[in-house]
């Protein structure tokens, strides 16, 4: 038998509050994805998968499948705050966990950023009178004062929001799929998984790299482990259950969505610049009204129902990392009568709002922002990976070969091809980001700050039960 450890036992008190249900999780978890995330990317997707868009989103589930995996094994050892932040802290060396929460940053905190830019985007388009930096205030502004008002608040708000996207998804696919029936298809029943006239490794795995930004958001549960009072076993079951649902989702309606586009030849040659191949694409299956019905949906579910909860999990991060001083020690502030990490939340508050206003102003910025937090997020799960192996196997002596070895390993494997063939500017920023992490943990080792985790040490516990490295054993 063995027991789970404690937050105490690492070194941290009990700040945040403990409210959350399996339920909780798994619908924050499903929120941060977004059921109808594809609706704003089909088009670079459909592109650059040569029409193989089903295929792209089945590989990429398949590749956060061993992530989900992993996080699972990693809560259960930490049951707390900061994701990759704490595993790789813990499970490998405290280095290394600055540098992949480092890293992983450019996933969290340009996200929401990244989410009320497309949002903003869109509703413009629909109510012109308002330009785009008016409805990114507002979104913003919007979404801080339900996340100061609590985690509790957050959860209610968010299962409102899942209801209304699955409402709208379900209507689309019952639409399509009439279509369909009606002999509306442009291409052959399984094109959407394989076009043998198109089809590549290196094309294919082009778009899971841009594919996976819909899947981004079911390793932000993590991020709750402190705020949940279900068990640490039960915490990693949402992370798993939450990326499956979500990719059946993906796949059902990204197979519908290309049988239907029409012009195909287009959509590949010449991509979807204005983001409106998915809203075309329904007009044609079921009418215009289908169209603004999932442009909206769309815009909603990016501008407030995902980035409400990208704030919230970009919060828990800045506050884990703030606590243990390797962020300005502010950023740890808890309210007293929320019991949420309130400074932490006002700063995304202000990043976001700050760098989706600049990236107002540049037409490159959402393809930008897009391919960097997908090479963060990236380069941070294949920390994750290595953390179970060296954590479980090398110190643990572990001999569960399937979960704590050949899992993450070819987890890390997927992933580095995903990295090595992501678009060439995003490797470019996002080393020059990772070399900036790099430069920053150089200092602070040579002014003598040496960074570290509360309640690490070196030396294992007499009792042999439990030690802050490992948690439970």
């Amino acid at each position: 038998m063995t027991t789970e450890p404690s937050l105490e036992q690492f070194g941290y008190q009990q700040e945040l509050r403990r409210s959350l249900s399996f339920t909780d999780l798994l619908v924050y978890g499903l929120i941060f994805m977004v059921p109808i995330a594809p609706f704003g990317i089909f088009g670079g997707v459909f592109q650059a998968s040569g029409g193989m868009v089903a295929l792209a989103y089945a590989i990429g589930m398949v590749a956060m499948a061993f992530t989900a995996l992993s996080y699972a094994q990693m809560a259960r050892a930490f049951p707390m705050a900061g994701s990759v932040y704490t595993y790789a802290g813990r499970g490998i060396a405290v280095p290394v966990g600055f540098l992949a929460g480092w890293v992983i940053l450019l996933d969290y905190v340009l996200v929401p950023a990244l989410l009320y830019l497309v949002a903003s985007a869109a509703m413009a388009s629909f109510v012109p009178f308002i330009p785009v930096w008016g409805w990114l205030v507002a979104f913003v502004v919007l979404n801080t004062i339900v996340n100061y008002a609590g985690i509790q608040m957050t959860a209610r708000v968010t299962k409102i929001m899942l209801v209304g996207e699955l409402i709208v998804l379900a209507i689309f696919i019952v639409v399509g799929l009439a279509a369909i029936a009606r002999g509306r298809s442009q291409a052959g029943a399984l094109s959407p998984l394989f076009d043998p006239s198109t089809f590549s490794w290196p094309l294919v795995f082009g778009a899971v790299s841009i594919a996976v930004l819909s899947f981004l958001g079911f390793d932000g549960i993590s991020m709750l482990a402190e705020e949940s009072r279900e068990t640490a076993r039960r915490l990693g079951a949402s992370m798993v259950a939450a990326l499956v649902l979500a990719g059946v989702l993906f796949i059902a309606q990204t197979w519908i969505a290309a049988l239907l586009t029409p012009d195909r030849s287009r959509l590949l040659a010449e991509g979807d610049p204005q983001g409106s191949a998915f809203y075309d694409m329904a007009a044609f299956a079921g009418g215009p009204w289908l169209g603004v019905l999932t442009a909206v949906a769309t815009a909603i579910a990016w501008g407030f129902a995902n980035s409400l909860v990208a704030q919230a999990a970009t919060s828990r991060l800045l506050f884990a990392m703030a606590r243990d001083r390797q962020l300005p020690h502010f950023l740890a502030r808890v309210d007293a009568k929320h019991r949420v990490p309130v400074n932490a939340t006002l700063m995304v508050a202000a990043v976001s709002l700050v760098v989706g206003l600049y990236l107002t102003t540049r037409e490159d910025g959402i393809p930008l922002i897009s391919s960097l937090v997908n090479f963060g997020a990236m380069s941070a799960f294949l920390a994750l990976h290595v953390s179970v192996v060296v954590h479980y196997v090398v110190r643990g002596g572990s001999r569960d070969w399937w979960r704590h070895l050949i899992a993450p390993v070819i987890g890390f494997a997927i992933l580095v091809y995903v990295v090595i063939n992501a678009s060439i500017a995003a490797q470019t920023l996002g080393l020059l980001w990772l070399g900036i992490g790099l430069v920053l943990l150089a200092v602070s080792y040579a002014s003598g700050h040496r960074p570290t985790l509360a309640g690490l040490t070196d030396a294992p516990d007499p009792s042999g039960t439990s030690d802050p490295r490992g948690g439970a054993r």
